[in-house]
């Protein structure tokens, strides 16, 4: 069986907000039903290159596949090139033929927003009518999407430290540009920024928001004031994951929040599992570290979607003796 090659261009021709929604929840849902395979990332650090390599396999529903994928905050300054790139390896199991080869920079940034879209599909109050971004990068643009997919034309509240960021994204999807704390106001908050110091405070946040913490993915990143966490109603993506590198890592560290304090995993609630929000006051907030399960739906769902229309370039890269 040939290997499938699908770039970027094949991939923007494949992907729909829906076909990642969907494909993201179905693996919240297998996360939660123990029906899934993800050992832990393994990080290659490399700090004289300003960065990080990290391999993430994952098994799903009869596809397998492992993503290799980089964070060098500084590639944009220094190369000119974005500061996460990845390459997608999808494989048949049965066979452990490689079914494709895929463009994963793209599928990483539409996988994380639809993640923080389903969070707040089960996690945000009814008839949300404000969505804040805190950080004006490329993860807030699937966010966009995603939210404007469930929930309609939200006024956007848009707020950067750079006002050069801030103002591109208002010109691409619209909205208002506002301080952090205006911003932290909105129904739904959405923070992706790589900060290692809490950017938004607790008072900024009204009751009943809901906040989708995007940007920690490693040892000592954090974006919240650690208040939010313990008065809040916090679910995590993975327990592995988000105690070693998410939003959480560093109020536990700490000493600021203890592990029972978490109320369970995103995949327990889309599973019904665990309840989600428990009232229209609470704050709930869903701490996003990146799954690797999502990234092998995603790819799987594009892949059958490529077969489906002839798209894709197909190679014989490994041979059979």
């Amino acid at each position: 069986m040939p290997t499938l090659i699908l770039s970027a261009k094949d991939l923007r021709s494949l992907y729909t907000v829906e076909l990642g929604l969907t494909a993201v929840e179905r693996a919240f849902r297998a996360h939660g039903l123990g029906e899934s395979l993800m050992p832990p990332k393994v990080y290659l650090s490399l700090p004289s290159y300003d960065g990080d390599f990290r391999a993430m396999p994952a098994f799903l529903d009869g596809a397998a596949g492992v993503k290799w994928v980089n964070a060098h905050p500084r590639n944009p300054e220094k190369h000119g090139l974005p500061t996460v790139r990845a390459l997608y390896i999808l494989s048949d199991p049965d066979t452990a033929s490689p079914l494709a080869i895929l463009d994963g920079t793209l599928l990483t940034a539409w996988r994380t927003g639809a993640a923080g879209g389903v969070a707040s599909r089960f996690l945000a109050k009814k008839q949300p009518r404000t969505l804040g971004l805190v950080g004006c990068g490329v993860q807030a643009r699937v966010l966009i999407d995603s939210h404007r997919a469930l929930f309609g034309d939200l006024e956007l509240l848009l707020a950067d430290a750079s006002e050069a960021a801030a103002k591109a994204l208002q010109a691409e999807k619209g909205g208002r540009i506002v301080s952090t704390r205006e911003a932290c106001g909105a129904d739904i908050v959405c923070t992706a920024t790589p900060a290692r110091v809490p950017v938004v405070k607790r008072e900024w946040f009204q009751p009943g928001a809901h906040i989708n913490a995007m940007g920690a993915d490693a040892p000592g990143k954090q974006e919240l004031d650690a208040r939010l966490l313990t008065e809040g109603r916090v679910f995590i993506d993975d327990t592995e994951q988000a105690l070693h590198s998410g939003e959480v890592n560093v109020p536990l560290h700490d000493g600021l929040l203890r592990s029972e304090q978490i109320a369970g995993t995103l995949g327990e609630v889309v599973s019904g599992k665990k309840p989600g929000r428990t009232s229209d006051t609470e704050i709930t907030v869903f701490d996003s570290t990146g799954l690797a399960l999502q990234d092998v739906a995603l790819a799987r769902a594009l892949y059958d979607a490529a077969l489906a229309r002839g798209l894709g370039q197909p190679f014989d890269i490994v041979g059979n003796g």
